[in-house]
């Protein structure tokens, strides 16, 4: 909250924040500003929300509108389901005048329309836009020696700030040591941190005072620093929507990043234990589903991208081009015959049941529910005993993902053909799947801010960081807040001499122009006066 807040004062915007981190001082400060009617916007947690006391104080103001972030967590298939966010739904009988808009960028299509069930949106407009991050390479590569693959990673990215998130405080402790032993200035961030320890954390790092973040999730959420240039998955994620959510908190300036997945089938055995330890049925289920959905992800299929943009229900006519699959893409081998049998198993099950059953059915399985079924006296029962389980179930996950097959989370997540499988089940078309050589977590060493390699000056650029850095300290301020490195980029690339040109740059305001210009506008002379 306090990052956002930041970023919206030093544009003009009256916002305030209210959460436990505030003294009882500041808090009635915020409620004053709130009476009075001074404040434009006010953030505050669902729990806060929906308090009695507070209630009552929101029904003698005018709100202008109730907007919902992360509104994924109100429903039971988005990948941070969390309770107090469902008594939001509350606020349509409370406030039946006061419009609601909720925000997600982590929700596939069936979770977009338990949002709106659950919130009492069954009459809103719908607004979807593009789940893509042109700017940010997706590379996974095979988890074989983790800390060395890390740092030859980082070694391609000497002066830039990156997140590295693992799934255990131990894990992000381990991996924190590890690269202070190596001269890397890194802090690990996880919730058995105090409150003021993970603050100071997260201010160093918003501040560029260092320049890695080792965290678990807990690390991210309202975290608004734009020149983030990468984020590594040391741990494979639970789920499609947090690895698309962590990812994208690289590259938010819109400069060439990348999201790098060390993926080790070990991990997700450890995964699925964790997961099967609720005693919730249903979120087993879920979870389970989504994790098969993140297997399939990582492993070779294709273009990331398309991969990813799939799971949300996007659909691109190419392959990006900036991912490891399209960089360097693997060789395939034909596997037509064996996608037939699979997708023959689906139709012959009639579309009823899952993958694990299809796979069953396939290795002609010998258990009393097939017996109980009749599944064993089917003509496909068996006819894939010559291949391995982790054969069938990543073939299958590569039907998924490529359109052959769907899998309703839905409706217990059963599998069923598509209007794409039939000619396929026909013969009529052919089925290809990936076999990739190992590659190195390390690619050869790029420049970095490639978009504008032709045009930005380095020596300017650093000069203008190292100013944006003074003014960052003089203020207490996070260098982005003063301006993005996106900003500082359009200054080198244009040259503005004058105010007028100044004003012109993406990122610079007029209260920036009044507030910095001054600062900035004698570097840039200074060097263009060098010729």
């Amino acid at each position: 909250m306090k990052d956002q807040v930041d970023a919206l004062r030093e544009n003009g915007v009256s916002a305030a924040y209210l959460n436990s981190s505030l003294t009882a001082g500041e808090r009635r400060k915020v409620n004053a500003d709130l009476l009075s009617g001074t404040l434009d916007l006010l953030y505050v947690a669902p729990e806060r929300l929906m308090m009695p006391d507070f209630l009552e104080l929101l029904g003698g103001l005018t709100v202008a509108l109730f907007a919902i972030d992360e509104a994924h967590c109100v429903s039971q298939w988005g990948h941070d389901f969390r309770p107090e966010y469902v008594a939001l739904g509350g606020l349509r009988e409370r406030f039946p005048g006061v419009p609601m808009a909720a925000f997600t960028a982590t929700a596939d299509p069936h979770t977009q329309e338990d949002i709106k069930t659950r919130l009492h949106l069954t009459h809103a407009r719908h607004f979807v836009s593009s789940f893509d991050r042109p700017n940010i390479r997706y590379t996974v590569v095979n988890k074989k020696n983790p800390q060395r693959q890390l740092m030859h990673f980082l070694d391609r990215y000497p002066r830039e700030s990156g997140i590295v998130y693992c799934l255990s405080r131990k894990r992000v402790e381990q991996v924190r040591d590890s690269l202070l032993k190596q001269g890397i200035d890194a802090m690990a961030y996880h919730a058995g941190l105090s409150s003021a320890e993970r603050q100071r954390v997260q201010e160093r790092f918003t501040s560029d005072d260092i320049r890695v973040i080792v965290a678990t999730v807990a690390f991210g959420m309202g975290i608004d620093k734009p020149n983030v240039r990468y984020v590594v998955h040391y741990d494979i994620p639970h789920n499609v929507e947090s690895y698309y959510q962590e990812t994208g908190r690289a590259g938010r300036d819109g400069l060439p990043s990348e999201a790098l997945l060390l993926f080790g089938f070990q991990d997700v055995v450890v995964a699925r234990s964790l997961i099967e330890q609720s005693e919730n049925p249903e979120q087993v289920r879920i979870k389970l589903h989504k994790l098969n959905a993140m297997v399939g992800f990582a492993e070779p299929l294709g273009c990331r991208r398309r991969a990813l943009l799939a799971y949300f229900g996007e659909k691109i006519e190419n392959d990006c081009g900036n991912c490891d699959m399209c960089l360097h893409p693997p060789q395939k081998v034909d596997a037509t015959q064996e996608a037939r049998k699979a997708l023959s198993a689906v139709y012959r099950l009639n579309q009823g049941f899952g993958m694990g059953h299809v796979i069953d059915v396939l290795r002609g399985a010998q258990n009393q529910r097939m017996k109980d079924l009749g599944h064993d006296s089917l003509s496909v029962y068996g006819i894939g005993t010559d291949r391995s389980r982790d054969f069938w179930g990543a073939l299958i996950r590569q039907l998924i993902h490529n359109g052959y097959l769907l899998q309703d989370v839905g409706a217990w997540s059963v599998l069923k053909l598509t209007d794409t499988s039939r000619p396929l089940l026909r013969g009529e078309v052919s089925f290809s799947v990936v076999q990739r050589e190992e590659l190195p977590a390390t690619g050869p060493k790029k420049k970095r801010r490639q978009k504008s390699d032709e045009a930005v000056d380095g020596s300017l650029f650093e000069q203008l960081r190292a100013v944006r850095k003074e003014l960052a300290v003089k203020y207490r301020k996070p260098p982005f807040v003063i301006f993005s490195d996106a900003t500082l980029v359009e200054m080198v690339k244009f040259l503005p001499t004058d105010e007028t040109a100044f004003l012109a740059i993406s990122g610079v305001g007029l209260t920036k122009l009044k507030r910095y210009g001054k600062h900035f506008l004698p570097v840039i002379r200074q060097h263009c006066s060098k010729g």
